[in-house]
């Protein structure tokens, strides 16, 4: 994706007299031609850039038959979810998290690492699992960091009531608020940590699930930027 610098000048009087005395000669909208031919110039190569086929690294996860994507075209989160006995396991993440990525500064990789660098390049991504148990009340809740290939656990909480584990809604924000959500988990006994990460590997989240999941997240950035382009193209054009 194309970045573009702005640069905003600093607002005065006299600018903004000078904004409203010519506001009236773009009310027709004489620089909507340019923003849209900007806006197909943009839509074009990422079109040219991007890869119509589904890449392997999601058909090698579908055919696993382990998790099932929700992906809702035009929401920045995706959820996974699966079954593991009698329990209901969700993954939640979001796209935001590689938009916010800060990129290495100019000069600091070499000339020959630069290809190197690019294919072991990792967006730290905030990740969310919630475990619920068929006819148990409550949920177990993990926050962690997906980078490099691994999850980092932040803590793991216990809800008494699964809604507020699994529903993403207001209501149920505002009632998660001010509950204990368990020590951080690096404080824990080293032997109870060894048996927390034993138990989430034996559910999926491992490795794998960790790589894959920055790559589904590039994916889907990818898609909603050129149907954000198609859009505001549309909408300029009307």
């Amino acid at each position: 994706m194309s970045m573009t610098a702005w640069t905003y000048p600093r607002l005065t009087c006299a600018a903004t007299r000078a904004f409203s005395l010519s506001s009236a000669r773009f009310s027709e909208g004489s620089t909507d031609v340019l923003l849209s031919q900007k806006l197909a110039e943009e839509l074009k190569y990422e079109r040219e850039a991007a890869d119509e086929a589904e890449p392997e690294f999601l058909k090698t996860f579908k055919q696993q038959g382990i998790w099932k994507v929700e992906d809702i075209e035009g929401n920045d989160e995706v959820t996974l979810t699966r079954k593991f006995g009698n329990e209901n396991i969700r993954v939640m993440f979001s796209i935001a998290d590689i938009q916010n990525a800060e990129e290495p500064e100019f000069g600091q990789e070499e000339e020959g690492d630069s290809e190197e660098s690019e294919n072991a390049r990792s967006y730290p991504i905030r990740v969310s699992f919630s475990i619920t148990k068929e006819h148990a009340r409550g949920s177990i809740n993990v926050d962690s960091m997906c980078q490099d290939g691994a999850f980092i656990v932040d803590n793991i909480s216990y809800y008494p009531e699964a809604q507020l584990g699994t529903e993403l809604t207001a209501e149920a924000d505002w009632k998660r608020r001010g509950l204990y959500i368990g020590p951080q988990f690096e404080t824990l006994d080293v032997s109870v940590q060894e048996e927390f990460e034993k138990f989430l590997q034996e559910r999926g989240i491992n490795e794998h699930l960790a790589l894959f999941i920055p790559d589904y997240s590039e994916l889907k950035e990818q898609k909603e930027y050129v149907r954000w382009l198609e859009n505001v193209k549309k909408f300029v054009d009307a």
